[in-house]
């Protein structure tokens, strides 16, 4: 009873009333701190390294080794070119090889029988014609097996493999089809490349810094990835002012009072995944940097 008759006194009231008040402003001004303040955005995006496969030789696929979206690890066959073709060229670049070393071998004993008889059975000029006849079979010799080389090495790029581990995309080539050259035919995302690229508004970035820890809350998640400022960038596109023909600058006439904020690109690296979580690139998320304390 006496709880409830003190409650009742309006001088409670008026304190209790200014204490939540002052509760509200506390809470108001850390919100306010934290969402117009500081770092923060929702503009992010989960990146990775998309390597683009393309075949180093021309030809028909035989074979196709692995189906979109498939993991595959460093080394993996991918597809194969028809090698037909190129095991003839090795077989005549072998050929040449040899040809070219029986050469070799013939104007060197040659070279070697000349220098052993005097200026009275063979004169020097011939003695010298030997001599730059061997360097010359030397040097069609070292021509040939640089063939050999590159047919070896053409033979092998008939097959095509995986440049990292990761998953394959965007599976464009089938067997039967004609591969060119240099013409990418699949993609793998690097399973050990992802990383985070967060659109900052201008006005925040001097809250930023590189070695700043970062969350991550992937789009309509809980999900929190950890990691840390890596860099920021140095430059974006001016939409409004280009370069004209002539080189000189292209100003828009027209310009609107209302200005947002830039975006700058702050990259991300993401130091900690929760287990069982499956990050795709190109995935949206919210960033907030926790700057550090000024030592």
């Amino acid at each position: 009873m006496e709880l409830k008759r003190l409650l009742r006194t309006p001088a409670l009231r008026v304190l209790s009333t200014l204490a939540l008040l002052a509760l509200a402003l506390f809470a108001g001004r850390a919100l306010w701190h934290r969402y117009m303040d500081g770092p923060w955005t929702r503009d992010g995006r989960i990146r990775a390294d998309v390597v683009a496969v393309a075949p180093d030789v021309a030809g028909l696929v035989t074979r196709v080794a692995v189906a979109d979206n498939q993991f595959v690890q460093r080394g993996e066959l991918l597809f194969r070119i028809d090698d037909t073709r190129f095991k003839e060229a090795l077989a005549q670049a072998e050929a040449l090889v040899a040809q070219r070393r029986a050469d070799l071998d013939m104007r060197h004993r040659q070279a070697s029988r000349r220098a052993q008889l005097d200026d009275q059975v063979v004169s020097r000029e011939d003695r010298e014609d030997a001599a730059l006849s061997e360097t010359a079979a030397q040097a069609r010799l070292a021509e040939a097996v640089a063939l050999r080389d590159t047919a070896r090495t053409n033979l092998a790029r008939t097959e095509v493999r995986a440049p990292v581990d990761g998953w394959v995309a965007n599976l464009a080539v089938y067997a039967g089809e004609y591969a060119q050259a240099g013409q990418a035919r699949l993609a793998v995302v690097d399973r050990n490349s992802f990383w985070v690229y967060g659109y900052f508004e201008e006005n925040r970035l001097p809250g930023i810094h590189v070695g700043d820890p970062a969350r991550m809350t992937l789009l309509g998640t809980d999900i929190v990835l950890q990691g840390h400022v890596a860099s920021l960038a140095r430059g974006i596109t001016d939409r409004d002012n280009t370069t004209a023909g002539n080189l000189l600058a292209n100003v828009n006439p027209n310009f609107t009072w209302v200005r947002l904020a830039q975006r700058i690109p702050v990259r991300i690296q993401i130091d900690r995944v929760p287990a069982g979580v499956q990050l795709a690139s190109g995935m949206s998320c919210s960033i907030a940097v926790r700057p550090k304390p000024a030592s």
